[in-house]
């Protein structure tokens, strides 16, 4: 499943996407309010968690920019006040939860996967490519019973490949998944990690297309 956190709280924000990393989800992270905005109008999310208070652009605003766009994805609103006014604005701007800082984790992904089965989302599963099956928890790439040696650069390639199936992914989003977003990496260090894992998928009825000048694009023979 692809998240998206918008969250400012730079320390906030990047522990809660190592949580859901570990279990197995593609996670954007945004610390900007207007960024946030136009990073869900662009490419779009399965889940969001929007913290309120924002630079930029505030969360609610955010959120009703996405509603009136007939974005209907889940939001999970973080607001570092209790105040009754503001989780009662946040909803009716619609938000589907809330939750107030500080938060346990455990809280945090209980409240996702709620989310989740409300809107029949798949939080955590297996993904068959080919004759291969993706398991988004352990990371790992298996043949059968056997696992595949993929190091983790061409893994985080592989899972912002699989979560746009089908469409045509840039570098500048390659760079921003396997890096974190803002980092300071050229477009063509992308390259190599997209080669090598074309490479290994061979075979398997799986096929890395090159889009010249646009990107690449992930392609699953049907099973």
């Amino acid at each position: 499943m692809r998240i998206a956190i918008i969250e400012d709280n730079q320390a906030l924000a990047n522990g809660i996407a190592s949580r859901l990393r570990d279990r197995g989800h593609s996670v954007d992270v945004l610390h900007d309010g207007a960024e946030g905005d136009g990073f869900l109008a662009r490419e779009g999310a399965d889940l969001v968690v929007l913290d309120i208070n924002l630079p930029g652009m505030s969360g609610i605003e955010i959120l009703r920019a996405l509603r009136r766009r007939g974005d209907g994805t889940p939001v999970i609103l973080l607001t570092a006040r209790s105040e009754t006014e503001e989780r009662v604005a946040g909803l009716d701007a619609g938000a589907d939860d809330y939750l107030t800082k500080p938060f346990e984790m455990d809280e945090l992904e209980a409240r996702l996967r709620a989310l989740a089965r409300r809107k029949n989302l798949v939080f955590a599963a297996q993904d068959r490519l080919g004759a291969l099956v993706f398991d988004r928890t352990s990371r790992q790439v298996m043949d059968g019973a056997q696992t595949l040696e993929v190091p983790r650069r061409e893994i985080a390639t592989l899972e912002c490949l699989l979560e746009r199936r089908g469409r045509i992914v840039s570098k500048a989003q390659l760079i921003a998944h396997v890096y974190g977003t803002g980092a300071d990496v050229d477009d063509s260090a992308i390259e190599p990690h997209v080669s090598r894992l074309r490479r290994r998928l061979e075979g398997y009825g799986v096929r890395i297309r090159t889009a010249r000048g646009l990107g690449y694009m992930l392609e699953v023979d049907a099973p």
